[in-house]
């Protein structure tokens, strides 16, 4: 396989994953990768195998439904591909100690789909999660979306 070609297949399977994740096909977005993995650079989550990466997919849908992406930009790297994207969505479920707020959130974001040969191996995103928490907890300052974060951890489940 050239270089031209091999650039080809790994575009295809990432512009496919994307157009997936946005219809929920979470059996093609899976048949993408041999051995699902997902590392959340924000968080320091790490979902590795089929069956934490469907849990992953259920829980942020639960919290955000309709969430979708745009592609901003693909770059083609030695091992992968980089893309930006703007993430967009509705908080219609708890988001950790933060319960559904109802509010829409938009961030520009960026993902590695890192790749051995053609086989996709990882992907690997890097997002602003303080820029989404304010948004929707109703475009606070980052001083007030912390203390609100804080108090909501702290707060007692009920």
């Amino acid at each position: 396989m050239t270089q031209d070609e091999l650039r080809a297949r790994r575009e295809t399977i990432v512009r496919e994953h994307m157009a997936d994740e946005i219809d929920h096909a979470w059996d093609r977005v899976l048949a993408t990768f041999p051995h699902p993995h997902y590392e959340i650079i924000a968080t320091g989550a790490v979902h590795d195998g089929r069956p934490e990466v469907e849990r992953y997919y259920r829980s942020s849908r639960q919290t955000f439904p309709d969430q979708r992406n745009t592609l901003l930009s693909l770059r083609h790297v030695d091992d992968g591909i980089v893309v930006e994207f703007i993430l967009e969505g509705t908080q219609l479920g708890p988001l950790g100690p933060l319960p559904a707020t109802g509010r829409p959130f938009s961030c520009q974001m960026a993902a590695f789909f890192l790749f051995e040969g053609e086989t996709l191996v990882c992907e690997r995103i890097y997002s602003d999660t303080l820029s989404i928490v304010r948004q929707l907890l109703g475009d606070l300052t980052t001083m007030e979306a912390l203390g609100a974060l804080v108090g909501a951890a702290k707060a007692p489940a009920g």
